[in-house]
């Protein structure tokens, strides 16, 4: 999958090699805290300094990491194995994922480590839907955020992306004639002003692509992709592979 190339909704499996690390300032209830291998400390920043540390929640028995948010990265040994100043591997092992938000940073996002993100990607694992964890103090209520080429090594495998043929703002007729707008594949617009209901009747037929009449090419790919299924068929093998909610 390009790194480059992701779309809320996407169902991803990620994964980071385990590296070796060191335990730093113990483990307690809920985090545990190592010298984080991939980030270099911004020594120029002028917003604050980073001790090259980075504390990761822990699946403390009652849901992983439940007192602060899921956590993709694990440590091995389990934290309940470890004690300051243990060596370890750090690492996240194939993880099913789903995709709630998606933020380009230009310039580079401020951070107190290098490289700086360009890119913000928030997912959220198997099992766990949109804003399940609103009062976690480093989540935004949409997921935990990784940041794809800032230094960490992830892998990423696209299992799933609903409505591939489509673009955010595409405008499209259902089968029955009704006009949409396509914001994303859990938020669809009807220009008559009524309740979504159950979503667009396929075969879709794309109107307008960027405000522009769409090329035949694009309109022939939006047929052929919704000329058998559903909507509600594709919310239904999407929350198969997430065991999670669409986000609303």
């Amino acid at each position: 999958m390009d790194e480059g190339d992701f779309r809320v909704g996407d169902v991803l499996s990620v994964a980071c090699p385990f590296t070796v690390t060191r335990v730093e300032q113990g483990v307690t209830w809920d985090y545990v805290s190592v010298r984080w291998p991939w980030w270099e400390i911004d020594g120029d920043n002028e917003f604050g300094q980073w001790n090259g540390v980075v504390a990761l929640g822990v699946d403390s028995g009652r849901g992983t990491a439940s007192e602060v948010g899921p956590e993709l990265f694990r440590t091995d040994p389990s934290p309940e194995q470890l004690k300051a100043g243990d060596l370890c591997r750090v690492g996240v092992p194939p993880t099913v994922v789903h995709v709630t938000a998606v933020d380009h940073h230009d310039p580079p996002l401020e951070t107190v480590w290098l490289p700086r993100p360009t890119r913000t990607v928030t997912v959220l694992p198997r099992g766990l839907s949109y804003r399940e964890f609103p009062d976690a103090s480093h989540l935004d209520g949409s997921g935990y955020t990784i940041h794809p080429g800032d230094g960490i090594p992830f892998t990423f495998e696209l299992l799933m992306r609903p409505y591939a043929s489509l673009q955010v703002g595409d405008e499209v007729a259902d089968s029955f004639g009704r006009a949409w707008r396509f914001d994303g594949p859990w938020h669809w617009v009807a220009f008559d002003g009524e309740p979504a209901g159950e979503g667009p009747a396929w075969p879709l037929t794309l109107l307008t692509r960027g405000e522009m009449p769409c090329s035949a090419e694009d309109g022939e790919a939006v047929a052929a992709s919704t000329a058998s299924g559903s909507h509600q068929e594709t919310v239904r093998d999407w929350m198969l592979l997430t065991e999670a909610s669409p986000t609303p």
